[in-house]
């Protein structure tokens, strides 16, 4: 490989750094793990493909935009990553080139403008709720609509809720047993509000004091794993100013992508001068899951009432919860500690249903075929409930099982929790 090019991994200038690519020994065991692989079998539209793309491209062997169509269809789920025997960072390699290439890339004024809304919407909770809600007029002329404009309002739900603004604190009921900080979301503060509700009462049942910082935004992973590299910063630099994690025993997500992003700190930082911050900053970042279930293993969660009848609870593990984090146990024995409800594994269940943060709204068609399979597959194990970790998952799967028909409840895993502790299962 020449190494006068840039090199994959992020640093101070976005570049991306050879090893990662060399790591790939091309033996196949990320095929299956591959939801464009399945869906489409070629080889260019497989994790291995994609990585001797980026090595061409960044070797000047191949125009980029021969290779974009391919890298674009990437969801970044890292279920590859999971089933790679070498451990390839095949998600830095992906999210770093996209970064470098993307200030390169050639689109057209509409992509230009569908990107530009997206990235400018999702971040911003008052003005993506305005949108649904606009967006809900608009649903009836979707037929009529290009599948670019179609794909959004089709994620829609039913109904959009008011959104309900979060305390600033939330106090621990009865002796306080600790204090946490809450990342409160995007989008989800406009699709789902209760994700937050329940997320606080849960906390404040078990003893825990809930701050939620002025001045936190967006996390910035859209941002980042779509290539707009500096505004990611800024959303990066902007949390890191509002949470002072020496003030916590840790900071909190109840979303699986911002979870990971969070995580994703050093990284995007890596090699500037508020790298350290970023280190001790996401050493505290969990998934409520995993907070939740560290409370239950020590002997310290308060015990949930038993559901009023048995319960098949069907569990769809969030990419970004069981790739990026590797947090598969905890919201399943936090689901088990509820007497009456029993676990329904899902088949197929490490292939994405096709969410991918904003990927549903950049490849509809792809994203539908993956959002159809997994309704379907959910729906044959005859769930009374379908609960995940993920506002995205939520949308995606809520709006499949409704299209096949089934008004089968979809929740967040911390949803269910709150009901069990209210007596209302």
């Amino acid at each position: 490989m020449n190494h006068d090019i840039p090199v994959l991994q992020i640093g101070p200038q976005g570049e991306v750094m050879a090893h990662g690519v060399d790591a790939c020994v091309h033996c196949g065991f990320c095929l299956p793990a591959c939801p464009t692989y399945t869906l489409l079998g070629d080889e260019m539209d497989s994790p291995r493909g994609r990585i001797v793309l980026m090595k061409e491209v960044l070797e000047r062997a191949l125009p980029l935009e021969d290779a974009a169509p391919h890298l674009d269809r990437c969801l970044g789920c890292l279920g590859c990553v999971s089933a790679c025997p070498s451990g390839v960072p095949y998600g830095e390699l992906i999210t770093a080139f996209r970064g470098w290439s993307e200030p390169q890339r050639q689109r057209s004024p509409l992509d230009r403008a569908k990107r530009f809304a997206i990235l400018k919407a999702l971040p911003a909770p008052k003005l993506f709720s305005v949108a649904a809600r606009v967006g809900q007029y608009a649903k009836p002329l979707g037929p009529m609509l290009p599948a670019a404009l179609r794909a959004p309002l089709d994620l829609l739900p039913e109904s959009v809720p008011a959104m309900q603004p979060s305390p600033a604190l939330t106090p621990a009921q009865g002796p306080r047993r600790g204090r946490v900080a809450f990342l409160v979301g995007c989008a989800q503060q406009a699709l789902a509000p209760n994700f937050n509700a329940a997320t606080l009462r849960v906390l404040a049942r078990n003893g825990i004091e809930v701050v939620i910082p002025e001045g936190q935004g967006c996390c910035g992973a859209a941002a980042l794993h779509t290539g707009a590299r500096d505004e990611a910063l800024k959303l990066v630099r902007a949390n890191l100013k509002a949470f002072n994690p020496d003030d916590y025993d840790a900071i909190l997500s109840n979303a699986a992508g911002c979870g990971a992003g969070l995580k994703e700190y050093p990284a995007v930082l890596h090699g500037l001068p508020d790298e350290a911050q970023a280190r001790a900053f996401s050493a505290k970042v969990q998934d409520i899951s995993e907070y939740l279930y560290g409370l239950l293993r020590s002997g310290d969660l308060t015990a949930p009432m038993p559901a009023s009848r048995p319960l098949k609870v069907a569990y769809h593990d969030a990419c970004h919860l069981a790739h990026a984090q590797g947090v598969r146990m905890a919201p399943r024995q936090l689901l088990r500690s509820i007497p009456g409800v029993e676990v329904i594994e899902i088949p197929e269940g490490d292939l994405c249903c096709g969410s991918a943060g904003t990927y549903n709204l950049e490849q509809p068609e792809l994203a539908s075929q993956l959002g159809a399979r997994k309704a379907g597959h959910i729906l044959g194990t005859q769930p009374d409930l379908v609960v995940s970790g993920n506002i995205g998952c939520h949308t995606q799967i809520q709006s499949h099982v409704r299209r096949q028909g089934s008004r089968v409840p979809v929740m967040h895993t911390v949803e269910l929790l709150d009901l069990a502790y209210k007596g209302e299962l």
